[in-house]
């Protein structure tokens, strides 16, 4: 009697190695990270651009000082905090 022994190939050894590389979940876990920053910044660079504030020359600020209709709406944020917390006269 006699036995020969033959080599198993550990079950699913086959299937994984014939997927292709975006078939692994791992590479999805390595990619997409960095992947998410970049659309992140990307979409918060857009958003920043699109909305950033209008630079106020001189002459519009003297404006919007002396204009009573504004109350000095285009006045810098320091100016309009210190205006809000004096007490009136």
């Amino acid at each position: 009697m006699s036995s020969e022994i033959t080599p198993v190939a550990p079950q699913g050894a086959e299937s994984e190695s014939a997927q292709p590389w975006w078939r692994y979940p791992m590479v999805w876990l390595v990619v997409g990270g960095p992947l998410v920053v970049v659309i992140a910044s990307i979409a918060t660079a857009v958003v920043a651009i699109r909305g950033a504030d209008p630079v106020l020359t001189q002459a519009e600020m003297a404006a919007s000082a002396k204009s009573p209709s504004q109350s000095g709406a285009l006045a810098p944020a320091v100016q309009a905090r210190n205006h809000a917390a004096a007490p009136k006269p």
